[in-house]
């Protein structure tokens, strides 16, 4: 009966519009007034039934329920934290012998993996601290080796697979220690040990140890630059090296002065500014981009502060010679086992902190 009462009014609405209005208007009143009494009739009929608001819904996407779902989300972007992203893959420990363990080597009675034994990797390097302290989903592949310059890290050494094929897209977190090699110390340590007691030959090797290090800046940034190609989203940590005589020397050690162990004071505050510099200027460009994945830098020039070689406690092997085979010991200079746990503690932390900038790495969520 409802449908045939608006059916009706709907009539008589018609006749008197048509009769009130010019021609050219009529069909678009009739189709208005058709519309208005199809729509009452179906509100009046319909309404006990919930069948409009569900028909609005659907057609309109309007009057939906509150709790319903929407239609069509797009998964959802989480940004990562430092934390998350180095965990994120496998851990890959590269660099020279300051990584290797070399200092601690010769106190391992197995080697830990295939080449160890010609790079002197040792479990007593930070790297096994490190991962016993994070858990990375992909493992951890350690292949330092000592002796390794930033070519070396490209091409090999004793035969061995180069370290910069170790790196893979599955790779979280890098780090490494590297430079020391390029710039010559181990030779420059010797010349500045087994010179006579009143010569300059140790501060004489300025010019050249300056020189190198300078020229450390477009190799440094090649290996950076590879290691990026093969795992853009990883965290690359590179580790700076330790200050390995007090600040301010007073007395000899193994033959070398108080000016001696300045002069190599600071030779390594060089070394290090240049590192740090390359591996900010990468990181800015990362930023800059906003691409996933840094390059950071731990400064560890002052970790060994009190515990310098001469020291009561030192974290670094003093000179140590072979009197049978009249030949210096390579553990020489490296660190102690407190001096690998107390890199342990800067890499913990630095991966802790982050780059000290927002991570673009993110995390996509299904709907």
């Amino acid at each position: 009966m409802c449908r045939h009462r608006a059916a009706a009014q709907g009539e008589a609405a018609l006749d008197e519009a048509t009769r009130q209005t010019p021609r050219w208007t009529r069909r678009a009143i009739v189709q208005i007034v058709a519309a208005a009494a199809i729509g009452a009739a179906l509100a009046v009929a319909c309404a006990p039934l919930g069948v409009l608001p569900r028909l609005a819904c659907a057609v309109l996407d309007a009057g939906c329920p509150a709790d319903q779902e929407p239609h069509g989300r797009l998964p959802q972007a989480t940004r990562l934290t430092p934390v998350q992203v180095a965990q994120g893959g496998m851990y890959v420990a590269l660099g020279d012998s300051y990584s290797s363990g070399e200092g601690v080597w010769d106190l391992d009675h197995k080697p830990l993996n295939d080449g160890a034994d010609r790079c002197h990797r040792a479990t007593g390097s930070y790297v096994p601290l490190v991962a016993q302290t994070y858990r990375f989903g992909g493992g951890t592949a350690f292949y330092a080796c000592s002796g390794a310059t930033t070519t070396q890290i490209l091409s090999g050494q004793y035969g061995q697979k180069p370290q910069i094929t170790r790196v893979g897209p599955n790779a979280s977190l890098v780090t490494l220690s590297i430079g020391g090699n390029d710039a010559g110390f181990t030779k420059v340590l010797t010349g500045c040990i087994v010179k006579l007691p009143w010569s300059s030959a140790c501060v004489e090797q300025d010019a050249a140890v300056a020189r190198r290090i300078d020229e450390l800046r477009p190799s440094l940034t090649k290996v950076l630059r590879e290691l990026r190609s093969r795992a853009p989203n990883a965290r690359i940590i590179v580790l700076g090296y330790p200050r390995p005589f007090p600040e301010d020397p007073v007395a000899t050690v193994d033959n070398m002065s108080a000016e001696d162990q300045t002069w190599l004071n600071g030779m390594t505050r060089r070394l290090n500014d240049t590192v740090a510099s390359v591996v900010s200027d990468f990181d800015r460009t990362i930023a800059a981009f906003g691409v996933p994945g840094s390059v950071e830098y731990v400064d560890a020039y002052e970790a060994f502060t009190g515990h310098e070689v001469g020291r009561p406690q030192p974290y670094l092997n003093g000179l140590s010679v072979n009197m049978e085979e009249l030949k210096v010991n390579a553990r020489s200079y490296h660190p102690t086992g407190d001096g690998y746990r107390r890199f342990a503690e800067l890499i913990t932390k630095q991966i802790a902190a982050g780059p000290g900038r927002p991570m673009n790495n993110v995390r996509l969520d299904a709907p």
